[in-house]
């Protein structure tokens, strides 16, 4: 990396890749935006090539772009990685805890959680199930699982459990970059209904598509509907149709490196919610509660 680039420069680019808009992403990172303007053409004129180009609705990634955009947000998240690192004192908690898990918490929760674990309770060992909520639910109740991290917004709660939402993950219309959407001043369930639509069949999803379609009277254009979310995304990326889902699953590219941007709609989506669940009778155990408190840790930090 060039000695003129500077880490804030890199944090605007980023914010600028998410957003899509100068102006909000100024907002966001709480600068002016002729100052975020000025910083993202020093940064151009630092790599040496084109960064981002202007459109109808705001800017968005060169070819080069979208590659330096690859290798700074892995940059940037291990030097996050390395300050959560040096600040943090492994914490005196031993023994185990059993943990349940949906596959989409599996999948995109389950890494980061066990490499926190690890680092900040070394002695404490945490053993997953991965299985259905209802399932899941059930052997809370029976006393074989310790405390889960489901998708709550999904659950019709059993009353011998407390639930505690944890994460809330807006969901947004994933689109290629040059779908005409991306251009639109707003976007409506009807124009997304036009569309060919991919639905994603995991950890109930279906259910909750069709209770806010029905909602507004309106049905969507399903052409696929997939168990792989990894097909999804990569559909979506080759422009042969669009979703919406959940930041949390939200990834800028396909496997097969094609990108894939993302806008709000102009109606209110539900929000995708991840939350604690553990048996409400009885005492909790020392592990467990550290886990809890684990877990409402996140809880501050993505206020």
């Amino acid at each position: 990396m060039s000695s003129h680039i500077t880490l804030r420069q890199i944090e605007y680019f980023i914010s600028v890749a998410d957003t899509g808009q100068i102006s909000r992403s100024a907002n966001l990172c709480a600068v002016s935006q002729s100052s975020m303007t000025i910083s993202l053409k020093n940064l151009e004129d630092a790599v040496g090539v084109p960064l981002l180009e202007r459109h109808a609705r705001g800017v968005r990634l060169t070819a080069a772009g979208e590659r330096f955009l690859r290798h700074v947000q892995s940059a940037s998240l291990s030097v996050d990685r390395a300050i959560v690192s040096a600040q943090e004192e492994p914490e005196h908690i031993s023994g185990h805890v059993r943990l349940g898990m949906t596959e989409t918490i599996s999948a995109y929760l389950m890494p980061s959680l066990l490499a926190t674990v690890a680092q900040r309770f070394g002695n404490l060992t945490i053993d997953v199930v991965e299985d259905t909520r209802e399932v899941i639910e059930l052997r809370l109740v029976a006393g074989t699982l310790d405390i889960a991290l489901l998708l709550v917004s999904n659950s019709a709660e059993v009353s011998d459990l407390k639930y505690e939402t944890i994460l809330r993950s807006p969901r947004r219309l994933w689109t290629h970059p040059d779908h005409p959407l991306q251009e639109a001043q707003r976007v409506t369930l009807e124009d997304v209904a036009l569309e060919n639509y991919l639905l994603l069949d995991m950890d109930e999803h279906v259910t909750t598509v069709n209770k806010y379609w029905s909602k507004h009277g309106v049905k969507p254009n399903i052409r696929l509907q997939s168990k792989s979310i990894e097909a999804v995304r990569s559909l979506v990326a080759l422009g042969q149709g669009v979703t919406i889902l959940s930041d949390l699953v939200y990834r800028p590219w396909s496997l097969e490196g094609s990108r894939i941007n993302r806008r709000d709609l102009s109606i209110a989506i539900p929000t995708m919610d991840v939350g604690a669940v553990w048996q409400r009778k009885g005492a909790m155990s020392s592990p467990s509660k550290a886990l809890l408190d684990l877990f409402r840790s996140w809880k501050k930090n993505t206020r």
